[in-house]
Order: structure tokens, then C-alpha cells, then sequence
């Protein structure tokens, strides 16, 4: 069942990171999220075409609003936008099945898109694939890992790792000096109904 799902949404400190020659597709999440990411891979001489599958951003005016922000800002710095511009909201709610708490549902969301740039990166002579969800302390960092290694294995192509986590409050101070669209949760309806409830409990613990 799931696999049907993923197939209908298709269409400091660190040790040294091993060098990389080639092209390289970078699924990327939302705009804030990329600038850290991009400068650092440029840094290392690699020039990254950014990748826009998220059907698991809802709903549509946030889905939208992220999408256009990350439009304004790859033409802002030059770099090449490609958009698989599904909003999956059914298909993504079906993928999960039910399964609705944050262990089942986000590593069902990390199969769907590394899967698809995995896939687009195969099919468009890409020699790598990787993702701006490398930052984020608050991902699941090692089922993110095992998303692209699964990917890479399926479609023979590399996933690029690299551990981005320790410039994610860089990368995020410098969105909010150029202006970018901050979101204030990670994508789906279940996301945002967290953080609703976690603001509902510390209102009532401040009463």
C-alpha cells in the first residue's frame, strides 16, 4: 500500500567530507533550510540544483508559500530550481495510513521525497542526490541516512551525506537577514497540530 502511495506522488568539528565530483541534485525542504546547505557544498566546489518535492506540506497556503520563497530565493543566488510541484495532500495521508504519531508517519515522509529525488536524480544524469533535511537538528538524523542509503540502493545512485546540523543556526540567522519566510512548523497537519497543543499547554501551565 505504501508503495503504491510514494509511486502515485512521484511523477565544527566534524572529520573532513570526502570529495565529490560530479552533479549533484539536492532535495531541498524550504528555502530557510538551503542557504547554509548551499553555501557550505559551494565551499567545497560543488554546485548543487536544487529539487522541490514536499507533498507533505500542508496545507496548500503554506505549501505555496514555501515553494515561492524558495523560487525567490535560488534566483537570487543563482541557483538552478527544479520542481516536482506535487501538493500531495491525499496520497500523503494514505502513504501514512493511519499512522499518525511522529516515530511511524516521519519516516514513511523521509522515504517519499528521498525516493523521488533519488529516482529524478537516476533518470536526468545526475551523479548524486542529497537533501537541505541534513540540517535540521529536529529530523531523525539516522532514518534519514537510512532514506538515502535505501534510495541510493534502488536507483544506483550516490546519496551525498553530510552532516550540515552544525550550521543550522547560521544558516537560520542569515534567512532572517535576507527576509525569507520562516515556517513555524516542519510541514504536515500532524506537525502543525503538535505545535498548536504545545502552545495550548504552556498557556495553561503560564495561567
Amino acid at each position: 500500500m505504501e508503495e503504491n502511495r510514494i509511486a502515485e506522488l512521484q511523477g565544527a568539528g566534524n572529520p573532513p567530507a570526502p570529495s565529490f565530483e560530479g552533479s549533484l541534485l539536492l532535495h531541498t525542504c524550504c528555502a530557510p533550510c538551503s542557504v547554509a546547505c548551499i553555501d557550505s557544498l559551494r565551499e567545497e566546489g560543488i554546485e548543487p540544483v536544487s529539487y522541490w518535492f514536499n507533498p507533505n506540506i500542508h496545507p496548500f497556503t503554506e505549501y505555496r508559500m514555501r515553494r515561492n520563497t524558495l523560487r525567490e530565493y535560488t534566483a537570487s543566488i543563482g541557483v538552478k530550481l527544479l520542481e516536482n510541484d506535487v501538493y500531495g495532500l491525499r496520497a500523503y495521508l494514505d502513504a501514512v495510513g493511519g499512522n499518525y504519531e511522529q516515530k511511524d508517519r516521519c519516516p514513511v515522509c523521509y522515504h517519499i521525497r528521498l525516493d523521488e529525488a533519488a529516482r529524478f536524480a537516476s533518470e536526468n544524469g545526475f551523479s548524486a542526490f542529497s537533501t537541505t533535511l541534513l540540517i535540521s537538528p529536529y529530523q531523525n538524523h539516522e532514518l534519514l541516512i537510512a532514506a538515502g542509503e535505501a534510495a541510493e540502493k534502488k536507483y544506483g545512485v550516490e546519496f551525498l551525506y553530510r552532516d550540515f546540523r552544525p550550521l543550522f543556526r547560521q544558516g537560520q540567522d542569515r534567512a532572517r537577514e535576507l527576509g525569507l519566510y520562516m515556517q513555524k512548523y516542519c510541514g504536515c497537519i500532524f506537525s502543525e497540530e503538535e505545535r498548536y497543543q504545545k502552545r495550548k499547554k504552556k498557556h495553561k501551565e503560564e495561567a
